[in-house]
């Protein structure tokens, strides 16, 4: 089989001497364009053998947060209502990151959060109880917000039929469900947890606490059919399925002109709070009431990260296929770059667990996407990269693991 990337990934892999990243993490995530092809680029990893996440990383030691922190509450004076209104909405999913953000902008900026949830493709017993406990225990007031349950098991299904992830539609719809609730609320500030680029996208990124607002927004109505969610363009879905237009309002981005007449601004508050998720997990169990699982998450060591949704075991297995990176490289990358653990911990922890198949709630899976256990393979096996993936016999192999050096 020819060595080639079919992602738009280096061919040559390499692993990053700080912490378990390689360079197939991909740089970006575009949530309206098929993941295959040129769009895609690796994280970067420099000459020294070092990723750009651990030199951010490195350099949150020399920020001065007590600025930051000051910085904050003179931006949040603008949007600071004292009418008994929500002054700001914060995108939540119930997990330990914004049940953070939402309870140190209540308590500590004494700000009034309206928390919004996208509900989960398939709630977890412990993500529902989560999710109840921050406004039980939390005291956040709190509004789930469920999509039409048809439309998104048929774009879930497309997604990972298209994709090979299952999960982008919930990443979307979660991330846009924030201005768009804001906007119909007259709410002016959306605030984010930690931004993405801390973990290897675009690390100039980390310089502003302003969203980029592209990802929310279109141009007009006319560029509608031309977005695509799940790998079709929404024309696709319309001529596919017997959807009309409105079936799909959820997922539609808000006009430019909206976001600047309703003067919406996203920010991330992990430009003004040191952000660490095992720290956030902390805060969160005492102040919120949040609990880890009871036992850990397949493909990983941890027990208190993205535990709401079933799908999510299925979403980074589907990344270890196509990246070779799974959900144990994630978490300790991270834990790694925030001293929790060693690299030499984090390599062993990786070589355990990555790619760990997530049986659990397998068969609740392709029931939901309505596709068949031979189908489910078939599509499995088309993700897999030749440049990182060998057959011997009758199994894969993953050609490069993460090691010590």
């Amino acid at each position: 089989m020819k060595n080639y990337s079919i992602y738009g990934l280096p061919e040559k892999v390499i692993f990053c001497k700080k912490c378990t990243i390689s360079n197939q993490r991909p740089s970006s995530v575009v949530e309206f364009k098929n993941i295959t092809g040129k769009q895609k680029k690796g994280i970067n990893i420099g000459k020294d053998g070092i990723c750009d996440s651990c030199k951010y990383n490195d350099t949150k030691g020399k920020i001065d947060w007590k600025k930051r922190e000051q910085l904050l509450r003179n931006f949040l004076k603008k949007f600071r209502k004292n009418n008994g209104e929500y002054d700001c909405i914060v995108p939540s999913s119930g997990g330990k990151d914004s049940s953070f953000t939402a309870h140190v902008l209540k308590n500590k900026y004494k700000m009034n959060p309206l928390a919004v949830t996208w509900a989960p493709n398939m709630w977890t017993s412990i993500g529902k109880k989560n999710f109840e406990n921050l406004s039980k225990i939390g005291g956040i007031d709190s509004l789930l917000y469920t999509p039409n349950g048809v439309v998104h098991r048929y774009l879930t299904q497309q997604a990972f039929l298209n994709l090979g992830h299952p999960f982008q539609p919930f990443i979307h719809g979660q991330k846009i469900i924030g201005p768009k609730i804001a906007a119909k609320y007259n709410i002016k500030l959306i605030i984010y947890g930690e931004n993405q680029a801390e973990y290897g996208n675009n690390i100039k990124d980390n310089k502003s606490y302003l969203m980029n607002n592209n990802f929310f927004s279109i141009d007009s109505e006319k560029d509608i059919e031309r977005l695509s969610i799940g790998g079709l363009k929404i024309k696709e879905i319309l001529k596919k399925k017997k959807f009309k237009l409105n079936d799909l309002t959820s997922y539609l981005p808000l006009k430019k002109s909206t976001i600047e007449k309703k003067k919406l601004q996203m920010i991330y508050l992990g430009f003004f709070e040191k952000w660490d998720p095992q720290e956030c997990f902390y805060y969160s169990c005492d102040n919120t009431g949040f609990r880890p699982a009871d036992e850990r998450s397949e493909g990983t060591y941890s027990k208190y990260t993205e535990i709401d949704d079933k799908i999510v075991p299925m979403h980074f297995y589907t990344t270890f296929i196509k990246f070779g990176i799974g959900r144990a490289t994630y978490d300790s990358a991270q834990e790694i770059r925030n001293k929790k653990i060693t690299r030499e911990e984090g390599v062993r922890l990786v070589r355990k667990f990555d790619g760990e198949f997530p049986s659990n709630y397998f068969d609740e899976f392709l029931e939901y996407i309505d596709i068949s256990k031979s189908n489910f393979f078939e599509v499995i096996d088309g993700l897999r990269s030749p440049h990182l993936w060998k057959r011997e016999k009758k199994n894969w192999i993953l050609k490069y693991q993460v090691q010590n050096f």
